[in-house]
C-alpha cells in the first residue's frame, strides 16, 4: 500500500495513520516503528497504537526536501507500508526545538537565543475544559514561554479533585489497568502540548511524580519503560517538547532505583529523532541528581538558595535551571508562601549568576484553584516584573550572560553581574551603594548607562561618575580588595536596595 503524498512545513508534525490488528490488547501485543529517509539519510520513529485498530506514527522534519517512509510492524497488515512528504520550509516565527548552546544557555534550532522564562501548572490538563482554556487564555497575555506539567494528575493539598481523564483504562473492579492506556486522556495531553506550541510556550513534560492515589507510581518496572516509550513515540514530535523525567524524584527512590532512573534517561534517548532537552527534579536540597551524566542536557534544580547558582555552573558545567525556588503565595507551606518582592529578587539574582529561573503561584482559593497546580489565572504581582526582567535580558541577549569575573571571588558574590558581548548588568539585591565600580568596563568608551529599579519596572539613564580613589584594604587571608579594579570610571546610585545597572555601548540613533 502507498499512502498519497503531502507537504509539511519544517518542525512541523506529519502524522501517518493507519489501521491494523484490535483484538486482544494491542499496546501489548503489537509493535509498529517507521523508518524515514532522505536522500543517504535514515531516521527511525517510534509508533504507538491509538485504540480502535488504529496506529500512528509521528515524525518532525528538520530538513526541507523530499522525505520517504516505510512502516515496519509485527502485524502484517502495517508491516511493509510507505509513502512520503514534502518539507517546506518552516514557518514564520517557527524556530525548531529548544537546544543547549555555548554551554550554559539555550538557543532555538535556527540560532536564535532562548531564555527560559518558565511557570508551573503541575495538573492544569486535568482540569475541567472552561478552566483549562483560562489558563491557555493567562499564559497567551502572560510573560512565560516554558511551563512544567505532568502526565498523570496530582494528588496533593489544593489538589484532591478526581482528574478529568483517567491515564490508563479501569477494570471491571474499578482499579487502573497499567496495561492498557485511556487514549481519550493520551489524545487531549497531545492537543494541549500542541497549543502550547502554536503559542510559543515550551511544554516541560514531567514523565513521574510521588503524589498519587491512583497506583501510577507504582507500577512495574516493565509498565515503567513500556509507558515511557509509549509517551516518546505521541510525544517526541512536536517541537516545544522538554522531558523532566521526574518532579521530586528522590522521593520515589523507595519505588524506582537510581538504576531505574538512568534507564529512562537511555530509553528517551533511543526512542527521541529531534533530541529535546531532558532533565530531572529533586525534592530535598541536598540530592540533587548526578547532572554531570551525559544522557542529561542541563541542570533542572529546587533550591531557594539562588546564590549558589555559580556553584552548580561550577559543579555540573551545564545550563542551571532553578525552577522551583519557592512560590509566591500565601499558603500555610513555607515553599508556597514568599511575597513578590522576594521571587523578584530571586529572578534578578539568578539571572545575574549565569543562571535561570522558574515561577510558581500559590495563594489560597475558596475552590483550591492555585495557579502552580491547576492554572485558571494569575493573582500575583511577580509575573509582570518577570515580564519586565524577561525584555531586560532577552533585549540585550546574543549569545548567553556571563558571570563577570570582577564580581564572581567570594568577596564580591553578595551582588551579581553579567556580561554578554558589550552589554553588562549587575544587580545589588539587597545592597544600597551610593556609588559604585565593581565590574563597570575597563575602557573609557560611549558607554550607555541605565539604572534598573526591579520592582517599580524603571530604566533612568545614568552618567559616568569620577569617584574619589579607594586606598587597597588587606582583609582576612591576606587578599587585597578596594572597590574600583581596573574600572575607567565609577557610577552614582540613589542609595536604595533592588537596583540593578545596565552598562552598554551606545545604540546608533
Amino acid at each position: 500500500m502507498q499512502f498519497s503524498s503531502t507537504t509539511v512545513a519544517v518542525w512541523d508534525v506529519f502524522e501517518v495513520s493507519a489501521s491494523g490488528p484490535a483484538a486482544g490488547n494491542p499496546y501489548l501485543d503489537v509493535t509498529v516503528e517507521a523508518t524515514f529517509s532522505l536522500n543517504n539519510r535514515l531516521v527511525r520513529v517510534w509508533g504507538f497504537y491509538d485504540g480502535e485498530g488504529i496506529y500512528r506514527v509521528r515524525f518532525c522534519p528538520d530538513t526541507e526536501g523530499e522525505w520517504r517512509f516505510r512502516i515496519h510492524s509485527s502485524a502484517p497488515e502495517l508491516d511493509g507500508l510507505e509513502g512520503g512528504f514534502t518539507a517546506t520550509p518552516a514557518r514564520e516565527g517557527v524556530r525548531g526545538p529548544v537546544r543547549v548552546r555555548n554551554q550554559f544557555h539555550f538557543a532555538y534550532a535556527d540560532g536564535t537565543p532562548y531564555l527560559p522564562f518558565g511557570t508551573t501548572c503541575y495538573a492544569w490538563t486535568h482540569q475541567e475544559p472552561a478552566l483549562q482554556e483560562q489558563t491557555l487564555e493567562t499564559l497567551a497575555a502572560g510573560p512565560f514561554n516554558k511551563i512544567r506539567m505532568g502526565i498523570f494528575p496530582k494528588d496533593y493539598i489544593y489538589n484532591t479533585n478526581e482528574p478529568l481523564h483517567d491515564v490508563f483504562e479501569r477494570d471491571a473492579a474499578g482499579s487502573h489497568d497499567m496495561d492498557r492506556p485511556n487514549f481519550e486522556c493520551f489524545r487531549h495531553f497531545d492537543r494541549q502540548v500542541a497549543r502550547l506550541g502554536d503559542m510559543g510556550i515550551e511544554a516541560d513534560i514531567i514523565l513521574f511524580h510521588p503524589y498519587d492515589r491512583w497506583g501510577y507510581c507504582t507500577m512495574s518496572e516493565e509498565q515503567d519503560f513500556r509507558y515511557l516509550r509509549y509517551v516518546v513515540a505521541r510525544l517526541s514530535a512536536y517541537r516545544n517538547v522538554w522531558w523532566s523525567l521526574a518532579n521530586e524524584y528522590d522521593f520515589l527512590l523507595d519505588t524506582k532505583p537510581l538504576s531505574r532512573w538512568d534507564r529512562f534517561f537511555h530509553i528517551i534517548e533511543e526512542g527521541d529523532p529531534l533530541r529535546h532537552l531532558r532533565s530531572i527534579h529533586n525534592g530535598d536540597v541536598e540530592k540533587n541528581y548526578d547532572h554531570r551524566q551525559p544522557w542529561v542536557t542541563h541542570v533542572c534544580i529546587q533550591n531557594w538558595d539562588v546564590k549558589k547558582t555559580q556553584d552548580w555552573r561550577n559543579a555540573y558545567g551545564k545550563p542551571v535551571v532553578n525552577d522551583e525556588p519557592e512560590y509566591e503565595g500565601d499558603i500555610p507551606k513555607l515553599w508556597g508562601n514568599i511575597d513578590a518582592h522576594t521571587l523578584v529578587d530571586r529572578y534578578w539574582q539568578t539571572l545575574c549568576r549565569g543562571g535561570y529561573i522558574g515561577h510558581g503561584e500559590t495563594y489560597m482559593h475558596p475552590e483550591d484553584e492555585l495557579w502552580w497546580s491547576k492554572g485558571g489565572v494569575l493573582r500575583g504581582e511577580a509575573p509582570a516584573r518577570i515580564a519586565f526582567a524577561r525584555r531586560i535580558f532577552e533585549d540585550g541577549v546574543t549569545n548567553g550572560f556571563e558571570p563577570l569575573r570582577a564580581l564572581s571571588d567570594s568577596f564580591h558574590l553578595r551582588i551579581s553581574g553579567v556580561g554578554d558581548g558589550d552589554v553588562r548588568i549587575i544587580y545589588f539585591s539587597e545592597h544600597q551603594p551610593a556609588e559604585f565600580a565593581e565590574g563597570l568596563p575597563e575602557t573609557d568608551g560611549d558607554w550607555e548607562i541605565d539604572l534598573i529599579d526591579v520592582w517599580n519596572m524603571t530604566v533612568t539613564p545614568l552618567e559616568k561618575a569620577e569617584l574619589p580613589k579607594v586606598h587597597p584594604q588587606r582583609v582576612t587571608g591576606g587578599a587585597t580588595v578596594s572597590n574600583r579594579p581596573d574600572a575607567a570610571f565609577g557610577i552614582r546610585l540613589p542609595g536604595k536596595p533592588y537596583q540593578a545597572v545596565r552598562v552598554r555601548a551606545r545604540r546608533a540613533q
